[in-house]
């Protein structure tokens, strides 16, 4: 029974989504699009490498999961989920490698129910080969199909060093260079276009098919407003559908500099309708119709940019509205009647890149490409004029939810903004509301930040208190992760049985989980017992024979105990070695077998990376010892005993001593 007073989200699923985007499962309520759903389908049904682009805030990943990915699942394709490279897991960071995030980001949103641990290390084509085949109703085995979204992220300033990337895509080039390996459909924000445009000629000759997203045209626009909340049996009054439309193409037009086919912005209009639909009365029925009064458009959207506005002024700049308002003016604002185009270089100059990518994650300014140029400009003009409001917007002074500080505190981390996510972390912590569980998040949260600022201490204190609350809430499967970056950090800390006892209350509670195991025999070969590490991990490789952090573990404990022919059997099956530990490993394994040459052109490699890595310098001072360098075998060994990232172990340090003697 419907109850007066009720809102329309009460009663039915709300046919719009704001600023959210579509999901497979919204595709009943995605209109407007078919066409470019279509179109996109098409080119990544037929050709190796698709690249989709658009000005940021266009409606890509709403296109791929509610328009494209539904017509080639029931087309009779094998569609994985869309991938990120951007890792947004609940699972602490210190329990993971960091040597390769963007494909562990990308295995984890293909496989979302796998724990990351278990896809860590795990390559592309590694993935894919483990996929069981599906297979059609003939038998026929279906085509992959492959997508990643916010392809720009790979690209970003923050990010990892181009060694990660070009690795990146060296393992999309691998599983696409077969006849009948899977398409892969690329979505790029257009400024970024020119970035991808390098890999996207290696990976598919000559340089792959493009689409560009455009804004909706009136009829694909007035599709959208109406499709959605018809199905949801309502209807808007005569002409209002119409009437909105045209409203938002005026406000599009008035925005626009570079003048554009008219069209409508897609988020601006799901803000709209979404308003209008929270605004209706729920009633016994179907009949009921939304009306709209003209230039309702106007004040829906200026309602929500100042609120907007006012939340970023509070999340990052110390609730400054009217000086975020005037920055925007002195960037923005040119002669009367023309605007001038914020341009990447002016930007950068002015040292305010961060604040421009702050805008435009929050869709407050759109970034979009020029003849080749960055280019950025507010999404709605009157962003523009000054507040007319007399003191703050209520949005600065209402205290944000703990799931709301939780969400904007992950997202600052996945940007590498770690003071922000700090903050962020603190007050979901402190928020009223807040309980056993909501702590244990804001607590494993926290421990993220530290470790990536490099306080193995701080980090597991936040660990510790994350995985008692985890505890009180009952989510005890959540705490065996927490146990495992503890017992890490013990170890980069140089406290090997601390170490060793962390990983055994973690088995203590998950007896099966290889992972654990494997962690907890590098504890014991910190401790000075490699025979016990080795035969922990033949354990593990005897539940799971391709387990590649067991091979790779096994491989670098073996070459250290001289023991190259099966040193070099478990590395060579879990190549390709990207750490400078597996590379030197496989050195030593290599010059203990006589294969001087190339155990030489392998140490050059993984010395490029080593760093003050102690035992990789004790493996390469032992390699130069085999090729009879015994001068830089004894500077090696001495860099080895004083290094501290992490430092050498014990039980190494006799073999160091006696090869520093040498100097």
């Amino acid at each position: 029974m419907v109850t007066s007073g009720m809102s329309a989200r009460e009663v039915a699923p709300e046919p719009y989504k704001g600023l959210d985007a579509f999901g497979v499962q919204d595709r009943h309520i995605f209109g407007g699009r078919d066409k470019d759903a279509r179109a996109v389908g098409e080119l990544w049904r037929t050709q190796r490498v698709t690249v989709l682009y658009g000005a940021s805030g266009i409606g890509k990943t709403s296109l791929i999961q509610a328009g494209v990915m539904p017509r080639l699942s029931a087309g009779g394709l094998d569609v994985l989920p869309l991938g990120r490279v951007s890792c947004r897991s609940s699972h602490p960071r210190a329990a993971l490698p960091a040597d390769d995030p963007y494909t562990l980001a990308l295995l984890a949103s293909w496989s979302p129910l796998e724990a990351p641990t278990r896809l860590a290390r795990m390559t592309v084509p590694a993935f894919l080969r483990g996929r069981p085949a599906r297979r059609d109703a003939f038998g026929a085995v279906m085509r992959t199909m492959l997508a990643i979204d916010h392809v720009e992220e790979l690209f970003l300033p923050s990010r990892r060093p181009q060694a990660d990337r070009d690795c990146f895509f060296e393992q999309l080039a691998e599983v696409l260079s077969t006849e009948d390996g899977p398409h892969l459909l690329l979505s790029v924000r257009a400024d970024w276009l020119t970035d991808l445009l390098p890999y996207v000629r290696k990976l598919s000759a000559p340089h792959g098919e493009h689409f560009r997203l455009e804004a909706l045209n009136f009829d694909e626009a007035l599709e959208a407003v109406t499709q959605p909340v018809e199905r949801a049996g309502r209807a808007f009054a005569e002409g209002a559908a119409d009437r909105l439309v045209n409203d938002l193409i005026k406000v599009r037009a008035r925005s626009d500099r570079r003048r554009r086919p008219e069209g409508v912005e897609p988020v601006q209009l799901q803000v709209v309708c979404r308003a209008l639909w929270n605004a209706l009365p729920a009633k016994p029925g179907t009949t009921d119709v939304i009306q709209y009064a003209d230039a309702a458009a106007d004040e829906i959207l200026a309602e929500h940019y100042r609120g907007a506005l006012g939340d970023l002024a509070a999340e990052r700049f110390n609730d400054d509205d009217f000086g975020l308002r005037t920055w925007l003016r002195l960037t923005f604002a040119g002669r009367p009647g023309r605007r001038s185009t914020g341009r990447r270089e002016l930007i950068r100059r002015l040292g305010s890149g961060r604040t421009m990518a702050a805008l435009v994650k929050d869709r407050l300014v759109r970034a979009d490409e020029r003849m080749g140029e960055r280019v950025y400009e507010p999404a709605y003009d009157r962003l523009l004029e000054p507040s007319r409001m007399n003191g703050r917007p209520t949005a600065l002074t209402r205290r944000r939810p703990a799931k709301g500080s939780l969400r904007m505190a992950e997202d600052a981390l996945c940007h590498g903004e770690l003071t922000l996510a700090a903050r962020h972390g603190a007050q979901a912590l402190a928020a009223p509301e807040s309980d056993d569980l909501a702590r244990a998040k804001a607590q494993s949260l926290l421990g993220d930040v530290a470790h990536e600022h490099g306080c193995p201490e701080e980090a597991i204190s936040h660990y510790t208190r994350a995985a008692q609350c985890f505890d009180a809430a009952g989510a005890v499967a959540a705490v065996s992760p927490l146990l495992i970056a503890i017992g890490r950090l013990r170890l980069a800390l140089g406290q090997p049985s601390e170490a060793v006892r962390e990983l055994r209350a973690a088995m203590a509670r998950v007896p099966t989980d290889l992972p654990i195991q494997t962690d907890l025999a590098w504890a014991l070969w910190h401790g000075g017992h490699p025979e016990a590490a080795v035969g922990v991990l033949d354990g593990v490789l005897s539940k799971e024979g391709n387990n590649t952090e067991a091979l790779l573990g096994r491989g670098q404990i073996l070459a250290g105990l001289g023991r190259a022919h099966d040193a070099l059997r478990d590395l060579d099956r879990a190549k390709p070695l990207r750490s400078p530990s597996a590379k030197i490993a496989h050195a030593l394994a290599l010059a203990q077998s006589g294969s001087m040459d190339r155990a030489q052109s392998e140490l050059a490699a993984a010395m490029a990376e080593a760093g003050g890595h102690g035992p990789v310098l004790l493996y390469a001072a032992r390699v130069e010892e085999l090729s009879g360098r015994m001068r830089s075998a004894a500077e090696l060994a001495g860099r080895a005993i004083s290094a501290a990232a992490p430092a050498l172990p014990r039980h190494l340090e006799p073999d160091a001593q006696r090869l520093a003697g040498n100097l």
